[in-house]
């Protein structure tokens, strides 16, 4: 089903900067009061990019007891990103905005005995509320937390409070990397792993999750959809049951240049994550960069589909959407 959210009207109530790139914003709905919400939640913010307005997914930072009637999200500036970060750092306080009701896509087992939590950079967001809950609940919990500047690890004192010697840093501008190998091999049978952060964080946590024999659903997962390796440029697409022949800019995906030319597309996450959003290519001159974690290497490969929200092409690109005019009339 298509993620349809409901929208509240709210303001930018404070804002602080906790590293030189990572801004923290507290946002208070206008119209009714915040929504409690779980650890692993997230809040869609509605934004004007451009001169469009786009929708951006925020993981939501800490305990609802900590932001009494509001939300608080914490959005790191990416100068070569699609503008939404950009956007966010432009709002001042009083500043309104709109936003979803609280979701969660990255649910945390609450009832585990041992759990391991992994975050690269901004990924560290979901894993406030994680660490509180767990350690409130009296569980056992280690935190391993990777940036490339030591001025870069937010929320490290905060974390530092929760989780003592169970929180473990690693700066990769000092040439510290964690022992992915060496946690999960400490990690109990069964206990489960979250990991929020870069796509290629994802991607060794995976062969060596896959390596040590473990279940594949105990390796629970959040992305930035940013597994791309080559800088985002225009491209060409045509969707011939809808004769629209569109250029997708740079600067914004290809999903939102469908909303933007009216053409529906089923969406949830906006990550690379649900596949919702998925289309089937007709025909692709050049090449995609797959850059969704939902989608099979094998399917990577045979280029047959795209997840529309994250996902590029250098070149041209014929897709085949899922309306249909018979189905229109009824």
């Amino acid at each position: 089903m298509k993620s349809n959210p409901i929208w509240q009207n709210a303001r930018v109530a404070a804002l602080r900067d906790l590293t030189p790139s990572v801004r923290e914003f507290v946002l208070q709905p206008l119209d009714g009061a915040a929504i409690a919400w779980p650890p692993g939640a997230h809040l869609q913010v509605r934004l004007r990019v451009a001169g469009r307005e786009q929708t951006r997914s925020y993981s939501l930072v800490g305990q609802p007891a900590d932001t009494p009637g509001g939300y608080r999200i914490a959005v790191k500036r990416l100068d070569d990103g699609r503008g939404g970060s950009r956007a966010m750092w432009s709002l001042a306080e009083g500043d309104a905005l709109s936003l979803s009701a609280p979701q969660n896509h990255f649910p945390l087992d609450l009832d585990a005995p041992a759990s391991l939590l992994v975050a690269g950079g901004i990924g560290i967001t979901p894993m406030v509320a994680m660490a509180q809950a767990l350690a409130r609940r009296g569980r056992a919990v280690r935190l391993l937390y990777a940036a490339r500047h030591a001025g870069e690890l937010a929320y490290a004192e905060r974390l530092r409070d929760t989780l003592g010697d169970q929180l473990v840093t690693a700066v990769s501008g000092q040439g510290q990397r964690l022992d992915l190998a060496g946690e999960l091999a400490a990690l109990p049978p069964g206990a489960p792993c979250y990991v929020c952060g870069p796509s290629g964080l994802l991607a060794s946590l995976r062969s060596l999750w896959a390596q040590a024999g473990r279940p594949a659903s105990g390796l629970r997962f959040e992305t930035f959809g940013s597994g791309g390796q080559r800088p985002s440029q225009a491209f060409a697409l045509t969707v011939p049951r809808h004769g629209a022949s569109l250029t997708v800019s740079a600067d914004e995906s290809l999903l939102d240049a469908l909303e933007a030319a009216g053409i529906e597309v089923m969406s949830d996450c906006r990550r690379g994550e649900c596949g919702l959003c998925a289309m089937d290519v007709l025909a692709v001159e050049g090449e995609i960069d797959h850059r969704d974690v939902f989608l099979s290497e094998h399917e990577k490969q045979g280029n047959r589909r795209i997840c529309a929200c994250v996902s590029r092409v250098v070149g041209r690109i014929t897709l085949d959407s899922a309306w249909r005019a018979d189905a229109a009339h009824h």
